[in-house]
């Protein structure tokens, strides 16, 4: 009733002052002589206009009243308003409880043959991830075998630039021989020899390279099939475990309208299969001959790696000769060379020492002078020519002779020294024609040959 009497009339807060008599006996009366006001008023004369009460023009209106018996039916009527619509309400709740339970058990149903096909289709992804990956896991090895025979080839082939290049470069020292050392001899053969061999195992060695790249490239393709076919099963696999662990409570579920009329497969069960087992021959086939590839290379590297040693070897064992008749010469003309060095080494310490005692000889020089002239400055009869005079001067002529006495000594000591020099030089050109053809032989060519690659590295494994 508060409601609708809001809803109905304005509220205006009255004063203390302005309390009327809603007794219904009070009201009767007053409706009766058609009040004002103005009885009501007295008590607000003198407020300001916005606390007085505004005028309302129909009493009768505003203060309408309802009879009891209004009253009673209008809440008879809402009583049974209330009861009809609990009953139709029940009715409703009772059929839709049944419906809910039916429709329930259906969709369960429903949902759990959907979550068993999928628990199956994730079984057979399963096993041929199983194949797949047991099929990738060899090619994988395979591959590696193979990459690894490979760059071990690759790595032979290279080691035997080395050698190449040193039997070239001791044939091209072996050129600067002078005189009669330059002849046609066992080692000059054996090096043209060594250059042959050489040469063939490079050939035979880059043929198989070509092979092993190009079978290479035929795993890889194969793998990469593989691969492929495992990711998109793997993929596959993942999205139907995810809907097969799918549940009502589960994070991530939405509406997709319309997506259960949109058909975007491509193949059936059995093509499925059939491209997988496909794969995988391909795979095998590729396999088996990247094995054989492996083991014609593997024979290959020892063969070759066996035959330049033996040349090696040959010509090694053709320097030796070649290097010891000559050692006895180039020996005696190095004992004279050393002789003739230490003498040189003996004088440059001698010229040092003149030289050393040249400058040790010019501060006394300096005292000495140096008082003579102090002693020029002595004042009239002071300048005495007494005993410290005289002994000044012949100090100074002492030291003037010792100079030039070591001074002497010296141009002597250097003209010795360029005697032994000249003597060096003549020395060390008889040693350089008798030794040029065993420093090529021993020195440059045999210090090359010391780096030959070792069987180790001719089949490729460094």
């Amino acid at each position: 009733m508060a409601s609708s009497y809001k809803n109905r009339f304005p509220y205006y807060p009255l004063p203390q002052s302005f309390s009327l008599p809603w007794m219904p006996k009070s009201y009767y009366k007053t409706a009766a002589i058609n009040p004002t006001l103005a009885p009501f008023s007295k008590s607000s004369q003198g407020q300001p206009p916005s606390k007085m009460l505004p005028f309302v023009s129909n009493r009768n209106t505003l203060f309408t009243r309802y009879t009891p018996d209004d009253w009673y039916r209008s809440n008879l009527t809402n009583y049974k308003d209330s009861e009809t619509s609990r009953r139709n309400a029940e009715c409703l709740r009772v059929d839709t409880t049944r419906l809910i339970q039916d429709k329930y058990q259906q969709t369960k149903k429903t949902q759990g043959e959907s979550t068993k096909n999928l628990g199956e289709r994730v079984n057979y992804i399963e096993f041929w991830k199983s194949e797949l990956r047991h099929e990738l896991d060899e090619m994988i090895g395979e591959t590696n075998a193979l990459t690894d025979v490979k760059k071990r080839l690759e790595r032979a082939l290279a080691e035997t630039e080395a050698p190449l290049q040193v039997a070239q470069e001791c044939l091209l020292h072996r050129e600067k021989r002078m005189g009669v050392d330059l002849v046609h001899d066992e080692v000059e053969k054996q090096l043209f020899t060594e250059v042959d061999v050489i040469r063939s195992c490079q050939e035979r060695m880059q043929r198989y390279l070509d092979r092993a790249k190009a079978q290479l490239a035929s795993n890889r393709a194969a793998q990469h099939e593989v691969e492929k076919d495992l990711a998109n099963k793997q993929t596959a696999h993942c999205i139907d475990n995810k809907c097969h662990h799918l549940r009502n409570s589960s994070d991530g579920i939405s509406y997709y309208r319309g997506v259960e009329r949109f058909d975007a497969t491509i193949s059936v069960p059995e093509s499925w299969a059939k491209f997988t087992d496909d794969n995988i021959l391909r795979s095998q086939s590729e396999r088996a001959a990247s094995a054989k590839l492996r083991d014609d290379i593997e024979n290959l590297l020892v063969v070759t790696a066996n035959e330049m040693w033996r040349q090696f070897n040959t010509v090694n064992v053709a320097f030796t000769n070649r290097i010891a008749e000559t050692a006895d010469a180039k020996n005696k003309l190095q004992t004279h060379l050393a002789k003739t060095l230490k003498e040189i080494f003996e004088m440059e310490m001698n010229i040092e020492a003149l030289r050393k005692a040249i400058r040790d000889k010019g501060p006394p020089l300096k005292v000495a002078q140096t008082r003579l002239d102090e002693r020029t400055r002595r004042p009239d009869v002071e300048l005495c020519r007494d005993p410290p005079q005289i002994r000044l001067v012949n100090e100074v002529h002492e030291l003037d002779e010792t100079i030039q006495g070591h001074q002497q000594r010296l141009r002597d000591a250097e003209d010795m020294l360029q005697m032994l020099v000249h003597a060096k030089s003549i020395l060390e050109h008889d040693l350089a024609v008798k030794a040029n053809s065993l420093f090529i032989d021993q020195e440059k060519c045999m210090g090359m040959r010391k780096t030959f690659p070792s069987t180790t590295r001719l089949v490729g494994y460094v």
